[in-house]
């Protein structure tokens, strides 16, 4: 038996689609993982299906709560002694057209979507200092070109500009940092689906597992993943 310590994985918006998908790819090679997000009932039957608290951690955590990021950190490392690849994943989206959503709705996405992913890198950084990690954040086609009336397309686009700035403090710590950039993506982002040809969790959590397999010098910046279907 090997007794190199077993790698974890931070996951937030672990409970449903790329993040859920993510986790049990994670878990197939070979990690532990720490699933975070506001609801805890699918989290913790996700958690149970990954092996229990030996193999995956469900904590309830509100992202845009920096008491709350903090506590998830602190309970990773309590739990699992180390942390090795971040995935700064939560975030929902909003109706396009400046007159639709409610000034509460916008208010509530950009706190997750931009503030969320920033605290989750504060807290994360040290940890990831000290194991030469992998810091990940999902971004967005919106995020690479505006769409008409999109709010949400802004708060992507703040997550593009935030890995690139994480990437420049971080260069020459050893720590890696990728912006995952998915299109048409089947999940519960979608209240009716995403329609025949949109990509699967799996597809996207495939695209994770592969910046994260690379050699300790490559860093893979940016994936960029459309449905074949998918022309802009």
């Amino acid at each position: 038996m090997s007794d190199t310590p077993q790698k974890v994985f931070l996951i937030t918006g672990a409970s449903t689609g790329i993040g859920a998908a993510t986790a049990r790819h994670a878990v197939d090679a070979g990690y532990r993982v720490v699933l975070a997000s506001r609801s805890t009932d699918k989290l913790e039957a996700l958690a149970a299906e990954l092996g229990g608290d030996e193999h995956a951690l469900a904590v309830a955590c509100d992202v845009t709560e920096w008491d709350q990021v903090e506590a998830l950190v602190a309970k990773t490392i309590d739990a699992y002694g180390r942390l090795d690849v971040a995935f700064g994943n939560a975030g929902f989206g909003a109706s396009r057209g400046f007159l639709k959503e409610s000034p509460e709705h916008w208010k509530s996405m950009v706190l997750t979507n931009v503030y969320g992913a920033a605290l989750t890198i504060r807290a994360t950084i040290p940890h990831l200092k000290e194991t030469k990690g992998h810091l990940l954040l999902t971004g967005s086609v919106a995020g690479r070109r505006a769409l008409e009336g999109s709010l949400y397309s802004a708060t992507k686009w703040a997550i593009t500009a935030m890995g690139e700035s994480a990437r420049l403090e971080l260069n020459d710590t050893g720590v890696r940092v990728t912006v995952i950039e998915p299109g048409m993506v089947d999940t519960p982002f979608f209240d009716n689906g995403a329609g025949d040809g949109a990509l699967k969790p799996d597809d996207i959590a495939n695209a994770v597992m592969y910046a994260v397999g690379q050699p300790p010098h490559v860093d893979v910046n940016e994936i960029l993943v459309r449905p074949v279907s998918q022309g802009t």
